[in-house]
């Protein structure tokens, strides 16, 4: 008798445990998810910088430069799936004034804003996350070179 009354004491813990340890470990992994996901919009901005330089580097002069940068960053962030609001790609090809045979790198900057729905699907995200990248690509010394 004694026996039974004890375990009526702890009748319906597991139901309590369910529910209160259900919630927080699926929000959990929707925040893991989350992270995961900017992670790789970030990785997209990388490839985009790494991208847009190594194209103004091979590019004739720093207007031609400009353009094509611009175009690969923009290839290469559609490619990755990151559709952004605005794109802003910066290119400093200051050092192809340098004469041929002497080294010179371009620098280019991409920034990306990308609204947070399309980055997190979940109902009621809102707002925006700039993506923000520098990488610098090497010119060739011995291509003829034009500045503008």
């Amino acid at each position: 008798m004694r026996r039974r009354s004890i375990l009526r004491g702890d009748r319906g813990s597991v139901a309590l445990s369910t529910a209160i340890f259900w919630p927080c470990g699926l929000a959990l992994f929707g925040l893991l998810i989350a992270c995961g996901r900017i992670g790789l919009a970030e990785g997209a901005a990388d490839a985009a910088a790494r991208d847009a330089a190594r194209t103004a580097s091979i590019a004739a002069d720093p207007a031609t430069g400009q353009t094509d940068a611009l175009q690969a960053a923009r290839a290469s962030l559609d490619s990755s799936g990151v559709h952004c609001a605005d794109i802003t790609v910066t290119v400093d090809a200051s050092e192809l004034a340098a004469p041929v045979g002497q080294a010179a790198r371009v620098t280019v900057t991409v920034a990306c804003t990308a609204p947070l729905e399309d980055l997190l699907p979940l109902p009621g995200v809102g707002g925006t996350k700039t993506l923000s990248s520098t990488k610098s690509s090497v010119a060739d010394m011995w291509s003829g070179r034009r500045t503008s």
